[in-house]
């Protein structure tokens, strides 16, 4: 009997690719090629694996379920909110705390915004998992960044049309107020938006699967917090349904311990650790 095998895709998308010269175009705005924002050190490798596992295992795909990063330019996590204390630009990569807001060394361009701003980063502080941090402007809604990997799309779209299923499109991070990391839920869910909080129409279309197959960037972050919401969401009796494919994720430089004491940790919780090509076989099996 087929068995339900779910493959789980989170931002697979080109602003976290290290994409080499030919997957980048020609900027329509005549300013050379388009490049990635945010771009992993071994993504585009483990997003070209993780294509083949696609067409590897298409026939033994129930379901595909992808996660799409999306931003809008002006965001709690970008440049474009912050300013230094003496007027001057923050760079991406800047860590902010509260304390740093309390002090002056930041501030929020927008005046109005300084109540809000702090409330968020004590609240993202108490919480434990996070410290606010500035990102290059990445995954912005209709932008090249925002758009999946095309070997990715190319693979998953054949499946569509072999299949006549459609994958499972999941938008996160629209919310500027906070940053979401997890497909689940943002790190400081806002009562008046849903789209911030539990997803449980996701967490319910993932639980109808018997294993979910999880490839995506990047391994220290978004797939991390996604993976940590769904285990917690799903518990010790349904853990065991996650697969992570290692060799493709891969870590933002600087945080390659995080990815490591994940993968440790979710191994410790029952959740199984596999390769593309281990993947493949089992995938193609179940056709």
């Amino acid at each position: 009997m087929k068995r339900h095998l779910h493959l789980l895709l989170i931002d697979p998308q080109n602003d976290f690719c290290d994409l080499p010269e030919a997957y980048c175009p020609p900027d329509p705005a005549g300013n050379g090629n388009l490049a990635p924002a945010l771009p992993v050190a071994g993504a585009h490798a483990d997003l070209l694996r993780t294509a083949q596992v696609i067409r590897d295992g298409a026939a033994g795909i129930a379901g595909i379920s992808v996660t799409l990063d999306s931003h809008h330019r002006i965001d709690i996590a970008h440049p474009a909110f912050w300013q230094a204390g003496d007027g001057g630009a923050v760079a991406p990569f800047t860590p902010i705390s509260a304390a740093d807001v309390r002090t002056g060394r930041y501030a929020p361009r927008k005046p109005a915004a300084m109540a809000r701003a702090l409330s968020y980063l004590d609240t993202l502080e108490a919480a434990g998992r996070y410290q606010l941090m500035v990102w290059p402007v990445h995954c912005e809604i209709g932008s090249w960044g925002h758009n999946v990997h095309a070997d990715v799309r190319a693979a998953y779209n054949h499946w569509e049309e072999t299949t006549l299923r459609s994958v499972h499109k999941v938008i996160k991070g629209t919310n500027p107020w906070t940053e979401h990391y997890s497909a689940v839920l943002a790190e400081v869910p806002d009562p008046q938006d849903k789209s911030t909080q539990l997803n449980t129409d996701f967490l319910a279309h993932l639980g109808q699967a018997e294993r979910i197959y999880i490839a995506g960037q990047a391994g220290s972050h978004c797939v991390k917090a996604t993976v940590e919401d769904i285990a917690r969401q799903f518990g010790s009796a349904r853990r065991n349904k996650l697969v992570l494919l290692t060799d493709c994720m891969s870590p933002v430089a600087g945080f390659e311990a995080q990815q490591q004491a994940f993968l440790a940790a979710m191994a410790e919780q029952g959740v199984r650790l596999a390769t593309a090509a281990e993947a493949s076989i089992e995938l193609a099996d179940n056709a």
